[in-house]
């Protein structure tokens, strides 16, 4: 998934996008409401990580500008406050789920996961295409019991199609899941992982077909 984290800690925002980053997704970082608004409406963000006590505009505040904006992200809430008011008050004004700091880094990947899927509109952890099997909770992958042994990007890359499995997918969607703003990305950036994916889904794996022009498709079965 690409997911921002609006933190004004910067050591705190280092450590989430290091601990998101080894589970695959992209990740990026601003430290400021303001930052975070605009960054948000050019963007293709799968979820966002909310910081309430920003400087200056306030994640409450955040909040509620995307939603009366239209933003459909996900968002999920990080607050240092342990009122019952606050969590109430940002749930009603759209957030998807609420986490209290200190919290531990397992409990944020589960729901950081939990989220993901959510938005996919698949609930279950785990995602089956013909004999491809991909536990989201775990990120593990396997082909009838042959464990793949895939890299960051290769996993992204592969359950982006995964979840989409029968359609196309654009090659702009890929790189917007799989990369943050502040790294670079070639020219032929996806291209590789998708060869690298089709070597480790053969022989008996589903194929990624190439539609010229737009991206690509996993076939469905």
């Amino acid at each position: 998934m690409r997911i921002l984290v609006i933190e004004d800690d910067a050591a705190l925002a280092r450590s989430i996008g290091a601990l998101l980053r080894a589970g695959g997704n992209a990740v990026d970082h601003v430290a400021t409401g303001e930052d975070a608004l605009s960054v948000v409406a050019g963007e293709p963000y799968a979820l966002v990580i909310l910081d309430v006590g920003l400087p200056g505009i306030d994640g409450f505040t955040v909040l509620e500008t995307l939603r009366r904006r239209g933003e459909r992200v996900p968002v999920l809430m990080l607050t240092a406050r342990d009122a019952l008011d606050d969590r109430v008050r940002g749930l009603d004004l759209g957030a998807d789920d609420y986490l209290r700091k200190p919290f531990e880094p397992e409990e944020l990947e589960a729901r950081v996961r939990a989220l993901g899927r959510r938005r996919g509109g698949d609930p279950l952890p785990v995602l089956s295409v013909g004999t491809l099997t991909i536990n989201r909770s775990t990120g593990d992958a396997d082909i009838a019991g042959r464990a793949l042994d895939l890299r960051r990007r290769e996993r992204a890359v592969l359950e982006a199609l995964a979840t989409r499995a029968g359609r196309v997918v654009p090659r702009a969607l890929l790189i917007g899941e799989v990369f943050g703003f502040d790294e670079p990305v070639g020219d032929n950036a996806i291209e590789v992982h998708v060869t690298r994916l089709r070597t480790k889904l053969a022989p008996d794996g589903p194929g990624i077909r190439t539609v010229r022009g737009v991206g690509y498709m996993l076939d469905a079965g």
